[in-house]
């Protein structure tokens, strides 16, 4: 099985990417964010603080977690509802930032995702897929871009959904993620050190996506 591991911060075109990407290719995209979204989204529906890990472990029996492709789209399911939309809020990002430094959580997830590339031709992203969930993946990409324009991307996408929104406030939460994922105790974000760095910082969507699909073509062979 081929597995690409894409790893990056928040707001790096990540899954927007990975998904057309791997849809391209003829791969199954994982987006593994999208679980972390979840728990996070679980926690808050039950007045839980994300933070507080034994609460969220509680949680972790009664919640079940399944993903479906649906026209070629990976859809997630909590508990029978599909949440692939609500789990986009941006306190919902905050909160899976949060879960997602938990060992019981990472522990929960981890099987699920490597159980995913052990059946497949799979295209991965999240925070540790190079490090921790796949270290033997076939490519590994490190996706990153400076904070500002991470921050004017999503700006502009929050304006385009009718958000009320304001950069200071984008950038600052942005910056904010990027500090606990990467001083997170458990599986912090990080390069792997074998990875391939495509940096998008001064370049627009497509040329991005460009340049990713050809970094990883390359080193496919």
């Amino acid at each position: 099985m081929i597995s690409v591991a894409i790893d990056g911060p928040s707001g790096a075109g990540k899954s927007s990417m990975a998904k057309r990407l791997a849809q391209e290719l003829g791969y199954t995209y994982v987006d593994t964010g999208a679980m972390y979204r979840t728990i996070g989204l679980f926690a808050l529906q039950n007045g839980k603080d994300p933070a507080d890990a034994a609460a969220v472990a509680a949680l972790l029996p009664a919640l079940k977690l399944d993903i479906k492709l649906e026209g070629g789209a990976q859809h997630i399911w909590l508990n029978g509802t599909d949440v692939s939309e609500a789990i986009r809020a941006e306190q919902v990002g905050m909160a899976a930032s949060a879960v997602g430094a938990q060992p019981a959580v990472r522990a929960f997830l981890l099987d699920t995702q490597r159980q995913l590339a052990a059946r497949q031709n799979v295209l991965m992203d999240g925070r540790d897929i190079g490090t921790v969930v796949l270290p033997d993946a076939t490519v590994k990409i490190y996706l990153t871009a400076s904070a500002p324009a991470r921050a004017t991307r999503r700006l502009k996408e929050l304006q385009g959904k009718g958000v009320q929104a304001d950069y200071a406030t984008v950038l600052a939460d942005i910056e904010q993620r990027d500090y606990q994922d990467t001083h997170r105790a458990i599986a912090p974000l990080k390069q792997a050190a074998d990875a391939q760095v495509v940096d998008t910082s001064d370049i627009g969507i497509e040329d991005s996506y460009a340049l990713l699909k050809k970094t990883i073509l390359s080193r496919l062979g």
